[in-house]
């Protein structure tokens, strides 16, 4: 049995089965929802089991367990969208859903197909992660044991390390997608997230530093090494930032390093190429499809099909593997992330980017893995080429004005460089600039392309769901940079 097969039966069996459900039920359902002449009908099924210890000062203090489940409905005639959700998913509160979105679409009077949708077709998938329980331990002894031995690793560091607070997310969510195309698609998507925060203290001085690991598998996941590198980039951010000297203010060049830097581009660029802003004209990049929007040498791609990411997905919550799909190619925008709805409204093809946080929600396009493609450019040669400026490897937050692109992101770690050189860490530095400015001012692109290590999330209207971005090392001619004076 494939990977796709194994990930449907599993769904059926997780989520099926218990509420006595079968493919004819299904088919009514989706015969019933489809009427009236909708252009798409789908219905998403989803459980979801969360487990939870958190390590706080030296001890472990709580864990906890949550599940969700239920079955979201959904119906589009042209842009009017009639969506439903309910967690009872048994037949009688499925017929009830679907009926509430007829009564929503105002066509309840008018025929459904009465012999129901036969489900027929099954999606083409990404099999990237193994069709296994994150959260199925059969009691928390491995888990406290890995977030007390985080706790003597970060100890053992160096001795102005006064407090460490960890925490384990494991997630397991179940997903079945049926629509009006005869589609039937499943998905078993295992997670598991591990954080670490350290405060280092010296001569009346305080710094954090902050590090995770997120990974599409359960326990087994995380061995001695990688956890080890991991508690080691807290401590080492946290004892470079108790001699961090204020940040320099002004417009100057900045270097971004590689890995979770992209974040500045999934929010102040990625979030303007998702295909229900340019049908809203609420991007930015509205209307410039075709157009130089970037500097040569910069590529975009957002691909949801990278083994090990946490933002790869087997097939999206619409039932489509995620394409692999270039949003920026040598500075021109070529492409733009869909959904089936705005694909279709816009002429255009799903992309496989139709994403929700759960059953309760409605999909949307959303970005999986996205990154700045790599370049030619020696990383030390770019850091060598700045005569006064900031070189930033970490972000603690930002904010970002899709409308007009405007941003601004504070470091957790940066440096002042003068003369090509890593002069000192600097506390408070904060980049602020617009989107499409800044891609025209990108001047030099490395070749030591890196992901984030599996902590980045993104939020778009209200729902929060784990991504990936990432980048090589580049250079910014131009940037303002805010910091704290004296």
């Amino acid at each position: 049995m494939n990977g796709g097969d194994l990930a449907l039966e599993r769904a059926r069996a997780r989520l099926l089965d218990p509420a006595g459900l079968d493919e004819a039920a299904i088919s009514r359902a989706l015969g019933h929802l489809a009427g009236g002449g909708a252009d798409l009908a789908d219905l998403f099924f989803e459980t979801t089991s969360l487990r939870t210890w958190r390590l706080e000062g030296g001890r472990v203090t709580n864990g906890g367990f949550s599940m969700r489940q239920g079955v979201g409905a959904r119906a589009a005639h042209g842009g009017h969208v009639s969506f439903a959700h309910s967690a009872d998913m048994r037949e009688g509160a499925l017929q009830d859903t679907v009926r509430a979105v007829r009564a929503l679409a105002r066509d309840g009077d008018r025929a459904a197909h009465p012999q129901g949708i036969a489900l027929n077709r099954h999606a083409d998938r990404h099999n990237l992660y193994p069709v296994i329980d994150a959260v199925a331990v059969e009691d928390a002894t491995a888990w406290i044991a890995l977030l007390e031995r985080i706790d003597q690793i970060a100890h053992a560091h160096d001795p102005r390390i006064v407090r460490i607070d960890a925490n384990v997310r494991a997630q397991d969510t179940t997903v079945l997608v049926a629509n009006a195309d005869g589609l039937l698609a499943g998905d078993v998507r295992p997670m598991t997230i591990l954080a670490v925060m350290v405060v280092a203290e010296a001569d009346g001085r305080r710094a954090r530093g902050q590090a995770g690991l997120g990974r599409r598998a359960g326990l087994s996941g995380f061995d001695a090494a990688s956890v080890e590198t991991m508690v080691a980039a807290a401590v080492r951010m946290a004892l470079q930032n108790l001699d961090a000297i204020p940040a320099p203010v002004g417009e100057m060049p900045v270097v971004l390093g590689p890995g979770y830097p992209g974040v500045l581009f999934h929010e102040a660029v990625g979030h303007g190429l998702e295909g229900d802003h340019h049908r809203k004209h609420l991007s930015a990049f509205d209307g410039k499809v075709g157009e130089r929007i970037a500097a040569p040498g910069v590529t975009v791609i957002d691909d949801g099909g990278i083994a090990g990411r946490l933002g790869s997905l087997g097939i999206d919550d619409e039932g489509a593997a995620p394409d692999r799909t270039i949003l920026v190619e040598d500075g021109v925008l070529t492409g733009l992330m869909q959904d089936r709805l705005n694909a279709g409204l816009m002429n255009a093809r799903s992309t496989g980017n139709g994403r929700r946080q759960s059953y309760a929600h409605l999909p949307m396009p959303r970005m999986t893995n996205t990154f700045l493609a790599n370049g030619q450019a020696d990383p030390a040669d770019i850091i060598a080429s700045i005569d006064r400026g900031i070189y930033a490897t970490e972000f603690d937050g930002g904010q970002v004005d899709i409308v007009t692109g405007r941003f601004n992101f504070t470091t957790i770690e940066a440096w002042l460089v003068e003369k090509g050189k890593l002069i000192a860490p600097v506390r408070g530095a904060t980049l602020i600039g617009v989107g499409h400015e800044a891609l025209r001012h990108i001047s030099m692109v490395g070749n030591d392309l890196a992901f984030d290590t599996g902590m980045a999330t993104c939020g778009k209207q209200g729902q929060t769901l784990s991504v990936s971005v990432g980048q090589p090392t580049l250079r910014i001619d131009r940037m303002m940079v805010g910091g704290q004076a004296g």
